[in-house]
């Protein structure tokens, strides 16, 4: 916004003949040259505004992102994040962010705790009520993907696991994540829409600890996040299946009320939301965030 500023005031003289031997023909240049420059000397550079989308050179109201910040996240978000937290750094130099990945349930614990976040990232809806619910969103939640679950097994798949319905067969040992975390709550919903009992030999705190599992042959089979199976590469295969579309998990993300670098952390929520963001994501894997209507 252009500013400007009130001239100083001219006194003429009375006298035929001012002080300095100045004409009374000159006065009026003198006025109206001072004018012009008084109003010059209002035009300023302004703050650059960002388009609050994480693309611009601000986080939407005119202030540039600096500092460092604490991100919490989801531990399927690994992969996607790094790159965003990279992509951020890049964009904004002098920012820093720091990823803390684990299970929804944990972080939300964590947060409600005390510890010093300031971007939350939940793999369901319901462990970001619980953060809500403690007062500890700064603002709503932003859904900005989606994910379902499909079944992990070692490469060669030596359990001959076929589909969801072998994950109940007696003998194979199955892991899923345990029933507060969202990949949990996913694997008991679709369970319950197949009409299956699971007995897993073990239930983990994280989709990556069940995937870990899947990995170094402690299983022969886990129930983890599409996306997961994608980053592990060729460390497991891979096998889809429909009731996964029974239990669509929606991911949102908030800035964390008792933060201390909230400008920084809007900037990074808003390139997450963002069409970059949005790209990271899809080609990690994820959905869209209007693809489900989460976990409650």
């Amino acid at each position: 916004m252009i500013q400007s500023r009130s001239s100083p005031s001219v006194h003429t003289a009375t006298s035929r003949h001012p002080p300095g031997g100045l004409s009374l023909a000159v006065l009026p240049l003198m006025v109206l040259l001072l004018a012009v420059l008084s109003g010059c000397a209002g035009v300023g550079a302004t703050p650059a505004a960002g388009n609050g989308n994480g693309n611009g050179n601000g986080n939407g109201n005119g202030t540039k992102p600096a500092g460092a910040i604490t991100v919490f996240a989801a531990a399927s978000l690994k992969q996607a994040f790094t790159e965003l937290a990279r992509t951020f750094e890049a964009q904004y130099p002098g920012t820093t962010v720091t990823l803390s990945f684990a299970g929804s349930s944990d972080l939300a614990s964590q947060i409600s705790q005390g510890a010093p976040a300031d971007v939350f990232a939940s793999a369901d809806t319901a462990n970001m009520k619980k953060v809500q619910d403690a007062g500890l969103a700064d603002g709503t939640p932003e859904d900005f993907a989606t994910n379902t679950l499909a079944i992990a097994v070692p490469p060669g798949n030596p359990a001959g696991v076929a589909s969801l319905k072998d994950l109940a067969r007696p003998g194979i040992k199955l892991v899923t994540c345990a029933s507060q975390v969202p990949c949990g709550a996913a694997a008991a919903k679709v369970a319950a829409a197949a009409g299956l009992t699971l007995n897993p030999v073990s239930e983990e705190n994280a989709v990556t600890d069940v995937l870990g599992k899947v990995a170094s042959g402690e299983a022969d089979a886990g129930l983890v996040y599409g996306t997961d199976i994608k980053a592990a590469g060729t460390r497991v295969a891979g096998i889809q299946f429909p009731e996964s579309g029974s239990a669509v998990n929606t991911y949102p993300v908030v800035g964390v009320a008792g933060g201390r670098n909230k400008p920084t952390a809007q900037a990074f929520v808003d390139l997450v939301t963002g069409p970059e963001g949005q790209r990271v994501l899809a080609a990690a894997g994820f959905g869209p965030a209007n693809a489900g209507s989460g976990s409650k």
